[in-house]
């Protein structure tokens, strides 16, 4: 399968045409974040980052399992909301990969410290990729699916915290926004879409 590369996944900026040095380095893509051609993918890790289902399964398979095991072993476990860094091993076409351990959610209920996890799990994976020099990097949906973060909440607090960050930074010059479900395609799209109209007006 091929790779998907930079230059052909549009910016937000080209949809909305406001808010340039924001929108025109955020793209919304739905497809698998093992196929973009980047700097750095962000993984949805356990805490033990011992590689287990969903995105984190299928990175660690497209990486190579016991390749990426023994990198993460050397870190002996991640805290909620902190991130740490491995090569992107038998994925040539990704130079790292960026493992963060998101916020549980029990019964869909939303506390301040749970918001605030989320938005530290993009915060320390964002400055461990400015450390590290690059450029580039996806994020999958942190959280939403077996960690039960409700899918609407999440969408608005990550497109708040990166429109936020990138009117103040310009470390970054893209940052992917990788979908599977199209419900937070769509969610995304929506937030986005509020931000570009309030710079219009």
């Amino acid at each position: 399968m091929a790779t998907a590369k930079l230059i052909e996944i549009p910016t937000l900026f080209q949809k909305y045409q406001v808010a340039k040095n924001v929108l025109d380095r955020v793209s919304i893509w739905n497809g698998d974040i093992t196929r973009i051609s980047i700097d750095a993918i962000v993984n949805a890790a356990n805490s033990r980052l011992a590689g287990g289902g969903g995105v984190d399964g299928a990175i660690h398979n497209a990486a190579g399992r016991s390749e990426l095991q023994a990198q993460c072993r050397q870190y002996n476990g991640c805290a909620v909301g902190d991130a740490i860094i491995t090569s992107g091993c038998r994925m040539t076409h990704i130079k790292k990969i960026i493992h963060t351990v998101g916020p549980q959610v029990y019964g869909g209920n939303i506390t301040d410290e749970i918001r605030e996890n989320l938005v530290a799990c993009y915060r320390t994976s964002i400055d461990i990729a400015i450390e590290n020099g690059i450029k580039s990097i996806a994020f999958c949906c942190i959280s939403t699916g077996v960690y039960g973060y409700p899918n609407d909440d999440a969408a608005k607090t990550v497109t708040n915290f990166l429109t936020e960050f990138l009117e103040k930074d310009t470390s970054l010059e893209r940052i992917v926004l990788v979908t599977f479900l199209e419900t937070d395609n769509e969610l995304y799209n929506k937030y986005f879409a509020k931000y570009a109209a309030s710079k219009t007006e």
